[in-house]
């Protein structure tokens, strides 16, 4: 059994919310995860700026950030997989959507895709790996019916 938690930290209501718990849950099923855990937790540039710097050195507020909880060792053997957290900044979502020309709903699906995959080991550092991340995030939106 899986457990997905969207968390909204924001004072405003997420209207892509329903869409993005669905897309999450098509996601894992299609990736074929048993007995996962984890978050996708909704903030705003600010919080995602003070999570960058305090964790990551980075001194501005990104799209998306992850902690893998699988990235430690050092846990406890469980028959649950404690995948981790994603933060998607939800002022990213707008202006990103706006500066690439497609909705909301497409940008959130997006990072969380994104974030997901990271928190399952996939990187995009070398070419090879970005191409193998990207195909995945771009056949898993596509087949759900988000596109561009």
């Amino acid at each position: 059994m899986n457990y997905i938690e969207i968390i909204n930290k924001l004072d405003i209501e997420i209207e892509e919310k329903q869409v993005l718990e669905d897309f999450v849950s098509y996601c894992v099923n299609k990736l074929k995860l048993k007995n996962v855990v984890f978050n996708v937790i909704i903030i705003n540039n600010e919080e995602i700026h003070k999570l960058n710097k305090k964790y990551r050195g980075i001194d501005r507020a990104t799209d998306v950030i992850t902690f893998a909880l699988e990235d430690q060792k050092d846990g406890p053997s469980l028959n649950v997989r404690m995948l981790g957290d994603i933060y998607i900044s939800y002022d990213k979502v707008i202006s990103q959507a706006l500066e690439y020309g497609h909705s909301k709903t497409r940008e959130i699906c997006f990072l969380a895709v994104h974030g997901l995959l990271h928190l399952l080991g996939y990187d995009h550092i070398k070419k090879e790996d970005e191409e193998k991340m990207f195909g995945i995030q771009k056949e898993l939106l596509n087949n759900y019916g988000i596109k561009k």
